[in-house]
């Protein structure tokens, strides 16, 4: 694995991605600079993705726009802002470029990767077996926990009560559309959308009768509209982690060693609080023991088999 050298001086949140004009589902931002009071950033072998990221000077990550929290375009400062955002950014300062994000929904962040329209991912995707046949994974930097949200005066108070004539929304090619609602709510419909804020938007409207997706996704649509409320138990255990390019070993080692060094020095403990804990006021769950092997046990593959 290649090494990554050690900060001495960051124990800041990351700063903000600046947003500059950005088209739905694939939209790229204006670089930003690299974080102030960071080392000259390491060399790289010829031929290494980092290398090649250091002379093109920039690196593309997807990252959600519209998962407050995680990443979300702030429609007052017009950036687009939270965990996985300051995630990505660590890693460019890392490599010493300048981070462009480009929109990745659950449905096109995998195609992304294989076409090389991004360089990177840091999109609230779940590890799964049957992603990692197609892209390589980090270490997990993320536990989060399927819940269900609904109007707060809905007769729904867990997945169980999503039987026949309940319409249940999701993402598109989310783990919650192909493998938990079918398994635990089976007589339920399943509206599979583009994105989480159009299934928050059809749960507003009523058009809907419960949102299912990861519970610090949730929270944050609860931040926009307190009327609402997660209900029932925890469905899942979900083990975040940065796509990266299918066989890119070299690189997914970089970008792990990164995320390590995020849980040694802090900062993930920082961003967390400032992202995730000042809303939900739950304690951070420690990815820290977390193996990639461990993730992959608990999504077993559905599809590729």
């Amino acid at each position: 694995m290649q090494s990554v050298r050690k900060w001495r001086g960051l124990v800041a949140a990351l700063s903000m991605v600046a947003l500059l004009g950005v088209a739905c589902g694939g939209g790229e931002e204006e670089p930003t600079d690299p974080g102030a009071g960071a080392e000259e950033p390491e060399e790289f072998p010829a031929g290494s993705t980092m290398a090649k990221l250091q002379e093109k000077g920039t690196i593309k990550v997807g990252v959600k726009y519209d998962v407050p929290l995680f990443g979300f375009k702030n429609p007052q400062s017009g950036e687009v802002e939270g965990f996985d955002v300051d995630l990505a950014q660590r890693v460019a300062d890392e490599l010493g470029v300048e981070l462009k994000t480009v929109e990745a929904i659950s449905d096109n962040r995998i195609p992304f990767l294989q076409e090389g329209t991004v360089d990177l991912v840091f999109s609230t995707m779940t590890i799964t077996t049957d992603r990692d046949a197609e892209i390589d994974f980090s270490r997990p930097y993320f536990i989060a926990h399927g819940r269900v949200l609904v109007p707060g005066d809905s007769d729904v108070k867990s997945i169980k009560d999503l039987g026949e004539g309940t319409t249940t929304c999701t993402a598109l090619d989310s783990t919650y559309e192909t493998t938990v609602i079918p398994k635990q709510a089976p007589d339920t419909e399943i509206k599979a959308l583009g994105s989480y804020s159009e299934c928050f938007a059809q749960l507003q409207r009523g058009s809907v009768d419960a949102l299912i997706t990861d519970n610090v996704i949730l929270a944050g649509f609860l931040q926009q509209d307190d009327s609402m409320a997660i209900v029932g138990e925890d469905l899942t255990t979900d083990p975040y982690g940065a796509g990266i390019k299918e066989g890119d070993t070299e690189f997914a080692d970089f970008v792990s060693g990164v995320l390590d060094e995020t849980l040694e020095d802090g900062t993930w403990q920082d961003l967390y609080d400032n992202w995730v804990g000042q809303y939900t006021g739950d304690e951070a769950e420690d990815p820290t023991d977390w193996t990639l092997e461990q993730a992959l046990e608990t999504y077993p593959c559905v599809e590729t088999c």
